[in-house]
């Protein structure tokens, strides 16, 4: 009855002002509200998703029948390790991701420091739209631009052809991928640079001057270990972008540049070996963890 004249009256009743009291006496619990919908959601699509499929890398698929066995195996795991295709797809996998991650890294700096230290305002507004305007555009249209230049008979070689260099021919290449996936993911690498320069203090570079260090040495012993959690933060979006990757093998590479995704792809769609495609998933999966927890100790996920 008072809950109702409460109501009435257009007061809250006793009810919602004891939970609005508690809410303000735990700002932890708000948080926790605020947060469960979105963290159940993850929670259900993502980390459940992974826990199934690691699950199944443990089933095998009767090779008669073609349906999926559900007991417990350690064949695909055993091929994995114990075939030299599978290792040599791994290895180039990773390899060229590194490779792109160190690429990145070499272009994005000295672009990162002249857009925050040295360009004027609206040059670095110009930049800025610049390094995002290649985002804006579809990422097939991308890699079939690269394709086009670095096809036999594209833009590249034809150039090289006018001003009698030769032809380079790294079109279907292992080349191609690490050229293609190094302008893809830029980007991604300059902006935590970007934001972690900017974040360096002017006086730590003049009392370094002061001291009597030159450029170089203020580079190597003050900028770069301030800026390296951007750097570190950057290469988690370089090296996982391209360790997951399966569009650009299939459309740049030759047909000895397959990625664990295209293998991936093909034992799901082609093969129908569901259980030996989640195997392989988890090699990125794992690579990744360690990765993430060298870039976690190295501060990265501060400049994300």
């Amino acid at each position: 009855m008072a809950a109702a004249e409460a109501a009435a009256a257009g007061r809250p009743s006793g009810l919602a002002r004891r939970g609005s009291a508690a809410l303000f006496r735990r700002p932890w619990l708000r948080g926790a509200l605020t947060l469960m919908p979105p963290l159940a959601w993850f929670v259900l699509i993502y980390i459940a998703a992974l826990a199934v499929l690691f699950v199944s890398a443990f089933w095998t698929v009767d090779p008669f029948t073609g349906d999926v066995v559900h007991s417990w195996s350690l064949k695909n795991f055993d091929t994995l390790i114990n075939s030299g295709t599978y290792r040599t797809i791994a290895l180039r996998t990773i390899g060229i991701a590194a490779a792109v991650t160190v690429t990145d890294a070499i272009l994005a700096f000295p672009f990162a420091y002249f857009a925050a230290r040295i360009a004027p305002r609206r040059l670095q507004t110009v930049l800025f739209v610049l390094v995002l305007l290649p985002l804006w555009s579809s990422y097939l249209v991308r890699v079939y631009a690269w394709r086009l230049i670095l096809a036999h008979d594209g833009a590249l070689n034809w150039s090289l052809d006018k001003l009698s260099l030769g032809n380079l021919n790294v079109g279907y290449s292992n080349w191609a991928m690490w050229i293609v996936f190094s302008y893809i993911w830029l980007p991604f690498m300059i902006m935590p640079i970007w934001a972690a320069i900017e974040r360096v203090p002017d006086s730590y570079l003049e009392a370094s001057g002061d001291l009597g260090a030159r450029g170089w040495t203020t580079f190597r012993k003050v900028l770069l270990p301030l800026a390296l959690p951007g750097v570190v933060a950057g290469s988690i979006f370089t090296f996982s972008l391209t360790l997951g990757d399966y569009i650009t093998p299939q459309l740049i590479g030759g047909p000895s540049s397959a990625f664990i995704g295209n293998v991936v792809y093909g034992n799901v769609g082609v093969a129908n070996n569901v259980p030996f495609a989640a195997a392989f998933a988890t090699v990125p999966l794992v690579v990744m963890g360690v990765y993430l927890a060298i870039a976690r100790r190295l501060g990265a996920f501060e400049s994300l």
